[in-house]
């Protein structure tokens, strides 16, 4: 969210990043909420100017009683004052209320390092980590697979649960907790403090951490309750944050958490067909910096490089690429997206996303840090470590068997009793 001072001294600037952005519908919210922001204002002035007349009659009634003299007409006054009053606060009310709805609709300053594209097509390769590989046999289908090795039941998660659910069972299911422990264990080793959050937030924490069309298109909303269910850990991570004045000494603060994410996927194409890859419901574990704004980008470059860490222990070829514009949500100002190699469909598919919010998260949260020049608003970015159905897919397929067998990475060992390969029952 752009302070309204932003906007009100850069309004060629607020303009041009919406256009770059390819969403000139937007444009005219800019003049509306300068409109507004100037109406609101003159609002201020004159109720500061009525409580100032109030004061000096208040006096000057007080000095007329010492004299023993008629007051009536002065107190008449007076007693019109605060009315006066009340009526323009709530105006202005009205006013500061719609000023901030159209402030979290106009989207962040995008980083001036960020691509230009209209959408995701528009979207920039930036590296290729480890070689992909299409074996010259055949590599089966993940949910034909899964169910081959008996490690996930879709049918029967059809009739308990509907579409975009499934069981998993078994060695599969032991190889999707091991994949989350060891991206936990690495995250700790790099300093990260780890946290299983609520799975529960209020609307003010989802309007804090997102857009509003994120909000509709992913958050199920608690039927009667102030309660959403979580889309990532990030959002109550965030959360805790909130209203909070940090101390400089204290930062960065640096959190991995693990939690179950629920999302709608709203006009999401694949939740007809079986799998993994498309669900209402997965594990995942997230990393998220709370930052000063000069190291916020320096942040950005080690996060990025603790996901590659990772997917190369995963023995799982990857590829970065960066969000343009157009592809980039409101409250970003700069991300990419981490791909995985499929040898099944001889394509990368996401599997992860970087983002640096900037201040845009901590603005609407009120997350500041205490400085010897004063308070100011702290840098927030998220990453993930492995989302692990996606990430599951990546590793049955890229270290998979003639036979259909699939071998256990070396880190993930550990956390199976020794086990080396999963293989049909």
């Amino acid at each position: 969210m752009l302070d309204i001072k932003f906007i009100r001294e850069n309004v060629d600037l607020v303009k041009e990043n919406i256009k770059k952005k390819f969403k000139n519908e937007l444009l005219e919210m800019v003049d509306d909420i300068i409109e507004k922001d100037e109406e609101y204002r003159i609002f201020l002035q004159q109720a500061e100017k009525l409580r100032y007349e109030r004061n000096e009659v208040s006096q000057q009634i007080s000095e007329l009683k010492k004299k023993g003299k008629d007051a009536t007409e002065l107190m008449m006054q007076a007693k019109n004052i605060p009315e006066q009053i009340f009526q323009i606060e709530k105006k202005s009310l009205l006013l500061k209320t719609d000023i901030l709805d159209i402030q979290k609709r106009i989207p962040n300053i995008i980083h001036s390092s960020v691509p230009i594209g209209k959408d995701a097509s528009d979207n920039v390769e930036i590296k290729k980590i480890g070689k992909p590989i299409v074996p010259k046999y055949e590599i089966f289908n993940h949910a034909e697979l899964a169910e081959r090795l008996g490690g996930a039941d879709f049918e029967t998660a059809r009739e308990t649960s509907g579409k975009g659910f499934y069981f998993l069972k078994g060695d599969l299911a032991r190889l999707s907790v091991a994949m989350n422990a060891f991206a936990r264990d690495y995250m700790i080793k790099q300093g990260f403090e780890y946290m299983e959050p609520p799975f529960m937030i209020r609307r003010k924490v989802v309007e804090g951490v997102m857009s509003f069309a994120e909000r509709d298109a992913m958050m199920y909303k608690i039927e009667g309750e102030d309660l959403y269910l979580i889309g990532t850990s990030e959002h109550p991570l965030i959360g805790l944050f909130m209203d909070k004045t940090l101390n400089k000494k204290d930062l960065p603060f640096k959190i991995t958490g693990f939690s179950t994410c629920f999302r709608k996927e709203v006009g999401a194409h694949g939740l007809e067909e079986r799998g993994f890859y498309r669900v209402h419901q997965f594990n995942k574990q997230e990393m998220i910096i709370i930052c000063e704004p000069e190291d916020s980008y320096k942040w950005y470059d080690k996060m990025l490089k603790y996901t590659i860490d990772v997917f190369k222990a995963l023995n799982v070829p990857i590829r970065i690429f960066e969000s343009c514009s157009g592809d980039l949500a409101d409250l970003k100002a700069k991300g990419c997206d981490v791909e995985a190699w499929s040898p099944r469909q001889k394509k990368y598919y996401e599997v992860g996303s970087l983002t640096n919010m900037e201040e845009a998260q901590a603005r609407r949260l009120n997350i500041k840090i205490s400085g010897k020049d004063g308070k100011y608003y702290a840098h927030t970015l998220n990453n993930t470590v492995v989302a692990t159905p996606r990430a599951l897919i990546a590793v049955m397929e890229n270290n998979q068997n003639k036979d259909g067998s699939i071998n256990i990475p070396k880190v993930l060992q550990p956390y199976m009793g020794g086990l080396k390969k999963i293989s049909k029952k």
